[in-house]
C-alpha cells in the first residue's frame, strides 16, 4: 500500500519530540512543566454558565460558519481593537480553533500556480508548525526565513529575491511573535503590506498573542492595511479566545479579510469544516464581548513580565518579551539545556529547534530554551529562579 511522500520526512512533532528527550531520565527534583504554552489562568465562571443554559442546543447540528450572535460578536470585537468594520455576514467565519483555520484558508486561497510556477509560501523560522504542513499539503514550496536577534526577531521578508517574491501566494507572519514575543511594529506591517501589494501576495497574520503585553496593545495588520488603504483581500486575520480569555479548551477562533477570500474560505468549510457546537458558540459570543476578565489576564502577565525581568534581568542577552507568555531564553545548546534542567531540577522546558527547521545547517531556535510563563505565580517565580540558577550560575 502506498502513502503519500510529501510527509515522510517530518521530524517528530515538539512535544513527543520533547519526551523523547527527557522521560527516560527520572526528574532531579519537584516537576514544574514550562513546556505548553496552555493558559492557567481562570476564565469567566459564567462561561459554564451559558454553556449549560444553551444545553439543548447540543441536540443540533451548530452553524459550520458560526451562529449569527457569534459572528456579530466577533465583528464588534474587531471594529473595537483594530478600529476596522467588518461585515459579520461575509467577512467573518468562527473557527474551531485558529490551527484549522490557518491549515484551511491555505487549503482554500493558495492558487495551484503563481506566475506559472510553484508557489512559495513564506514562513518564519522558528514558527507555529501548521503553517509548514499547511505550505506542504497545498503543494507549494515552504521557505523558512531566520527570525533571529539580528532580525529584531522577526522575518525579513524584504530582503528576499523579486524572483522568489513574484512566485509567493502566502506569507504567515506570527505577531506577538510565538516563540519570542516579539511585536511587529505600524513600520513593520506597512513595509509587508507594501511588498505584499507589490508582489501580489496575501499576508496571513496570526494575532493570537494580541491581547497579552506589557504596555501598548500591538498594532494589527488589519489596521495598517485599511490606513494604506491597501487591497481587502490582502490581509487575512486570524484570533481567539484560547490566550485572550484563558480558554484553550473552548476551541473559539476567528478569520477574517476581504469577502471573496472569506467566501472562499467558507466554500471549504461547508465541505470539510468542523463547526464548534452550539453551546459553546453562545458562550463564545459572550466572551469576545467582555473585556473586563481581558484585562484581568493581562495584569496577571504583566505581573509576570516582572518576576521574569528581575530574575533574569542580570543574564547577558536576555531580553524580556513585548508580549506573549514566552520566554526565550538563551542558552549555548538548548536541547543539552532542557536535559540539564529536568536530570537536576525537575524544571521541563522546550528546546528551541525544536520550534525551528535546519536550514543551510543552521537552526535558528538551538541557542534557546522556550518558557511557558502559565503557571500560578508563586509556582512560577520558584520555577525560573531555579531554572535561573541550573543554566546560568
Amino acid at each position: 500500500m502506498d502513502f503519500p511522500e510529501r510527509f515522510s520526512n517530518l521530524p517528530p512533532y515538539a512535544f513527543p519530540r520533547l519526551r523523547t528527550l527527557l522521560d527516560a531520565h527520572a526528574p532531579g527534583g519537584d516537576v514544574v512543566h514550562m513546556t505548553i504554552g496552555e493558559p492557567k489562568h481562570a476564565f469567566p465562571s459564567w462561561v459554564t454558565e451559558t454553556i449549560l443554559a444553551h444545553a439543548a442546543e447540543f441536540n443540533s447540528y451548530p452553524p459550520n460558519d458560526g451562529s449569527p450572535e457569534l459572528r456579530a460578536a466577533i465583528a464588534a470585537w474587531i471594529g473595537r481593537r483594530y478600529g476596522v468594520t467588518v461585515d459579520a455576514e461575509t467577512q467573518v467565519v468562527a473557527l474551531n480553533g485558529t490551527r484549522e483555520g490557518l491549515y484551511n484558508a491555505a487549503m482554500a486561497l493558495c492558487p495551484e500556480q503563481k506566475n506559472g510556477q510553484r508557489p512559495a509560501v513564506l514562513i518564519p523560522n522558528p514558527f507555529y508548525q501548521v503553517y509548514m504542513i499547511a505550505a506542504m499539503s497545498v503543494g507549494a514550496e515552504p521557505v523558512f526565513l531566520p527570525a533571529t536577534e539580528q532580525t529584531g526577531h522577526l522575518p525579513d521578508y524584504a530582503s528576499l529575491p523579486a524572483d522568489l517574491l513574484d512566485r509567493t501566494a502566502i506569507a504567515y507572519i506570527c505577531s506577538p511573535a510565538n516563540p519570542q514575543g516579539a511585536v511587529a511594529d505600524r513600520s513593520y506591517w506597512a513595509e509587508l503590506i507594501a511588498l505584499a501589494e507589490k508582489h501580489d501576495f496575501r499576508i496571513f497574520a496570526d494575532e493570537c498573542y494580541s491581547e497579552i503585553y506589557r504596555d501598548t496593545p500591538p498594532v494589527g495588520a488589519l489596521s495598517v492595511a485599511a490606513e494604506m488603504g491597501a487591497d481587502p483581500e490582502r490581509v487575512v486575520l486570524f484570533n481567539s479566545l484560547s490566550k485572550r480569555s484563558n480558554l484553550p479548551g473552548l476551541r473559539s477562533g476567528l478569520v477574517t479579510g476581504g469577502p471573496e477570500s472569506l467566501k472562499r474560505i467558507k466554500t471549504l468549510r461547508a465541505y470539510s469544516g468542523a463547526p464548534m457546537p452550539g453551546p459553546l458558540q453562545a458562550a463564545a459570543a459572550r466572551v469576545w464581548a467582555d473585556e473586563a476578565h481581558v484585562e484581568e489576564n493581562r495584569a496577571l502577565y504583566q505581573e509576570k513580565y516582572r518576576i521574569a525581568d528581575e530574575i533574569f534581568g542580570g543574564i547577558q542577552a536576555y531580553a524580556g518579551p513585548e508580549a506573549g507568555f514566552f520566554l526565550w531564553l538563551p542558552v549555548e545548546d538548548g536541547e543539552a539545556a532542557a536535559l540539564k534542567a529536568w536530570t537536576e531540577t525537575g524544571v521541563r522546558v522546550l528546546p528551541g529547534a525544536y520550534l525551528a527547521r535546519d536550514v543551510d545547517g543552521r537552526n535558528p531556535g538551538k541557542g534557546y530554551v522556550r518558557v511557558a510563563m502559565v503557571a500560578p505565580k508563586d509556582e512560577l517565580q520558584r520555577g525560573l529562579i531555579t531554572l535561573r540558577d541550573c543554566l546560568y550560575e
